[in-house]
């Protein structure tokens, strides 16, 4: 186990470093859009639950306004979020939002494969009606994962209790082969645009 864990992550820090330096002049183009559109940062910081149950900062392109939980409770994103910017929505679309965790994956917190990280509040909430959920925790939080090829975007217990069951199985059977199936799965997931929201 150990020896597959050094191995996926000289693969995360190999391949996030080659993507970094592929994808840095959309990042640049991504950035002076989402200036352009709308007021508030480029990026956007968000605590999210990690291996062993740590918290770490996740780095995202922000795709809604500024104070978008107004309310001070977290919420999950719905189907035509009035939330989310024009940018936002074509970002988001294609996971383009994503790209700033290629740097949390070079910094340790994240995978490029393994389950989403979640958000605490979230987090407490689906341990306390979800049986085993906390085991998705035993590995790193990917920038794609097993469910997110598998099931569209979840925003509900229940969708969440069907995910767990593929994160699940990801854990239990992580290796470098799976990683790279869920990976080239990803690419099609991305180019079809399905359960972006």
């Amino acid at each position: 186990m150990k020896d597959n864990q050094r191995s996926k992550r000289v693969m995360d820090l190999i391949t996030a470093l080659m993507l970094l330096i592929f994808v840095a002049p959309l990042m640049l183009i991504v950035a002076i859009a989402i200036k352009l559109d709308s007021p508030g940062p480029i990026l956007y910081f968000q605590k999210r639950v990690g291996q062993g149950g740590r918290r770490f900062w996740l780095w995202k392109f922000r795709s809604m306004i500024t104070n978008a939980e107004r309310e001070g409770a977290p919420v999950w994103a719905t189907v035509q979020d009035s939330r989310i910017t024009r940018v936002g929505s074509f970002i988001r679309h294609l996971r383009i939002d994503e790209l700033p965790q290629l740097f949390n994956v070079l910094a340790g917190d994240m995978s490029l494969v393994g389950p989403r990280p979640e958000r605490p509040y979230f987090v407490d909430r689906l341990n306390d009606v979800i049986s085993a959920y906390d085991r998705r925790h035993e590995v790193k939080p990917g920038i794609t994962g097993w469910a997110q090829v598998n099931y569209p975007y979840g925003a509900s217990i229940e969708d969440a209790r069907q995910k767990l069951v593929y994160d699940l199985y990801y854990v239990e059977n992580m290796n470098l082969l799976l990683d790279l199936q869920i990976l080239a799965r990803t690419v099609g997931v991305v180019i079809a645009g399905k359960g972006a929201r």
